[in-house]
């Protein structure tokens, strides 16, 4: 199915760039990526892992499509799974992002991934006379969904940057008068203070992490280019995107449901997607959360007018003596304070049976701020008991292999300092 779409986009669009590779400077036209795809992968393979950042990766995606073969993008020096290729009618496989767990692997038809696809390119406006400039992941779910399908599906060009880096985006194609940017909030942040965003950027896109406002108001001001916020899961691709032309009030908020998207909450605040994009099971063992048109996420959210606002996930609650708190209200707050470039909030274990649970503040500051300062910051905005107790400054908050922030490993990181006794309040 997925190869029978991609030749009607060949048949349409032959002779027009469908791809450049900015570090090399080759390009590709439909029909000389169709004739890259005949080339048979050695072995006749049941599942194909495309890994990196290159023509390459296009090019093993269109030879499992076209042998049938299933695909599992993988980050570079990525293993592929330890799990067999799920049957068919599935062709794909994805591995989450483990931000508060292990990863898991999802598995997906044909007209799954078409159906995300179709959502993304018609609630955004993706455009073949805007092409996409490639610089987030291609193996991840949302560089997959919105840079990889778009081009092979709906025919929009695709040109990718051989890095993320500020200096390599600042000249990427400056011969092309419209680009669509998708990025997540720490490139968007370090493009933006190297003032490295392509004056040519017509449609700019975060997704990944929560944009903070100070951030979108920003790059607002300094460029004219509102920043879209794209949320969604891999699990079912996108949920609600934020289509405002002008900066949000409220960085809980997502913006409203994907075109062919439905959401509901559970009793619990726990937000539930039904769409045909969402994937066909958990592989190999699966769950009553995923499947059946339908997803339970673990993120709580509120629908207000048609609009999505995120509340944190059910799972990080953090238990303070009876009371419960998102750490991700928690965040939005500290976000505020000039200082805080970045921070993760996360509860652990207090050893006070009576109390359950102490918040831990993780912080990357852009200037020396002591945990005082921040604390009576929190104080004015917040009740006492929902203000971290330790604090932990880093220089950066880095994201794991799959292009996430997890609060799972931070939280492992920090238990094992306090075990031999390094961390400070």
């Amino acid at each position: 199915m997925l190869y029978e779409r991609w030749q009607k986009i060949t048949r349409d669009r032959r002779n027009e760039v469908a791809l450049r590779d900015l570090a090399s400077g080759r390009c590709w036209t439909f029909a000389q990526l169709e004739r890259a795809a005949e080339t048979p992968a050695p072995g006749r393979p049941e599942m194909i892992c495309p890994q990196g950042h290159s023509p390459e990766f296009i090019f093993a995606v269109l030879r499992a499509w076209r042998s049938h073969a299933v695909v599992c993008p993988l980050e570079p020096h990525e293993p592929p799974p330890s799990v067999p290729p799920p049957p068919p009618p599935c062709c794909h496989l994805k591995i989450t992002s483990a931000t508060t767990g292990a990863p898991r692997t999802i598995a997906f038809t044909g007209e799954q991934l078409a159906a995300d696809a179709d959502n993304i390119v018609a609630t955004m406006g993706l455009r073949p006379d805007w092409p996409n400039l490639g610089a987030i992941s291609l193996a991840h779910s949302y560089g997959f969904s919105n840079l990889v399908l778009p081009l092979l599906l709906h025919g929009i060009p695709l040109f990718l940057a051989p890095s993320p880096l500020p200096e390599v985006l600042r000249g990427a194609a400056p011969d092309q008068p419209d680009l669509t940017l998708a990025g997540v909030p720490a490139l968007w942040r370090a493009w933006h203070e190297a003032r490295a965003i392509p004056h040519n950027v017509r449609l700019a896109i975060s997704a990944g992490a929560p944009l903070p406002l100070a951030l979108e108001q920003a790059v607002f001001e300094a460029h004219g280019l509102k920043i879209h916020n794209f949320y969604g899961s891999s699990e079912c691709g996108g949920i609600a995107y934020d289509a405002t032309t002008v900066p949000r009030t409220d960085d809980a908020c997502v913006g409203r449901p994907m075109q062919n998207v439905d959401l509901a909450l559970e009793p619990d605040g726990a937000l539930v997607v039904r769409s045909s994009a969402v994937g066909e099971t958990y592989w190999p063992k699966p769950s009553d959360t995923l499947g059946r048109g339908r997803f339970q996420t673990s993120d709580l959210a509120e629908l207000q007018a048609g609009t999505v606002y995120l509340r944190g996930r059910a799972g990080d609650q953090i238990n303070v003596a009876g009371r419960k708190v998102s750490p991700a209200a928690i965040e939005q707050v500290l976000r505020e304070h000039e200082a805080v470039a970045e921070c993760l909030v996360f509860g652990v274990p207090s050893g006070n049976a009576d109390r359950a649970d102490i918040i831990v503040a993780c912080v990357a500051a852009k200037r020396h701020s002591p945990a005082g300062e921040l604390k009576q910051f929190l104080l004015r905005k917040l009740p006492g008991w929902q203000v971290p107790r330790e604090w932990w400054f880093v220089n950066s908050l880095d994201a794991n292999t799959r292009g996430k922030v997890s609060r799972a490993e931070w939280r492992g990181e920090f238990l094992k300092m306090r075990a031999q006794g390094n961390t400070k309040s």
